[in-house]
């Protein structure tokens, strides 16, 4: 049995995976490991490049774009090692980070999985990713910007304190390990989440069985935007996330919340709607400029409120559905 089963989502990124698999080789020592891929129907020549290169790979094909949840399930599903690890197409190593993962678990039973801090394609540390829930759900909240609305806000939706700095309550899925044993008991990512949110959602329910780390001086290298469809997303105040984030974190809201937290999410942006344009058409009467130029980023807003709007029952009754914008 290897100690590792290594889990990649590929979606047309060959060229990825391979530069990928060769840190992984390059870097890791000490522990025996496997090589899964699972294909989301790239409908290109990603198997044949991948396995020219590393025959050794276990190349399953889900026959579908199925998302990233139910794809890493069918690699965890076929996984032969007592340890799986989630891992980016779009990443790459720079030391032996994976035995150091692997020998964290087998040394501290109480933890259920462990994480690494994300680097710039530069080397440079990323901005501080969320690591708690109420970090992401106030980030959900869209207030007058100021500290005093912050302060307010994280009243309201306060981190909890751990005595270990390294805990977190969730890791992000692009570099997440954790025991084959630990997730019969937790269960799989939810298979409704089409790409963000599964790893938050997972995350609550591998936090049951243990701790979470995000281990100190632990780092890879997170590209971003491997198989996006769009990498230029302009983040504003009110338009801070793409549509197919936020459905998919109004769903983790609901399934980990209840309906009235997901109620009260959906009330705000509604709210919201003729507050946006009435603020923007009172600048433009203000600095002389026609009255409806320049709302692209509030037809922007309405637009993806509309979006929220067509999953809005299938959210409220938690159906079971590929929630995929």
């Amino acid at each position: 049995m290897p100690d590792l089963s290594i889990i990649i989502v590929n979606y047309k990124t060959p060229q990825l995976i391979l530069n990928c698999l060769a840190s992984v080789y390059q870097h890791t020592r000490g522990i025996t490991f496997e090589i899964i891929v699972v294909d989301n129907q790239s409908e290109d020549d990603s198997r044949q490049i991948v396995l020219a290169h590393y025959p050794d790979v276990r190349w399953f094909d889900m026959g579908a774009n199925a998302g990233f949840a139910r794809a890493n399930n069918l690699g965890i599903e076929q996984a032969q090692g007592r340890n799986v690890l989630l891992l980016n197409s779009d990443t790459l190593l720079i030391n032996n980070l994976l035995a150091r993962c692997v020998q964290v678990l087998d040394e501290q039973p109480d933890v259920a999985a462990v994480g690494a801090h994300q680097l710039s394609a530069d080397g440079s540390l990323r901005p501080n990713l969320y690591t708690t829930f109420n970090q992401m759900r106030r980030a959900f909240y869209i207030l007058p910007s100021g500290q005093r609305s912050e302060d307010w806000l994280k009243r309201q939706l306060p981190d909890p304190v751990f005595a270990d700095p390294a805990q977190v309550e969730w890791l992000s899925g692009a570099f997440l390990m954790t025991r084959k044993a630990t997730v019969d008991r937790a269960g799989g990512l939810d298979e409704s989440f089409f790409m963000y949110g599964e790893d938050v959602e997972w995350g609550y329910r591998l936090g049951k069985q243990g701790r979470m780390l995000l281990l100190p001086d632990a780092q890879f290298i997170h590209l971003e935007y491997g198989s996006s469809d769009n990498r230029h997303h302009v983040v504003t105040h009110i338009n801070r996330f793409k549509p197919q984030i936020q459905v998919s974190q109004l769903l983790w809201v609901r399934k980990q919340y209840g309906v009235g937290a997901y109620l009260l999410l959906m009330t705000h942006y509604v709210l919201l709607l003729p507050m946006v344009f009435a603020g923007k058409i009172l600048i433009n009467l203000k600095n002389r400029k026609p009255l409806f130029s320049e709302l692209d980023n509030q037809r922007l807003f309405a637009r993806q409120v509309r979006i929220f709007g067509r999953f809005f029952w299938k959210t409220i009754f938690n159906r079971r559905a590929l929630y995929k914008v």
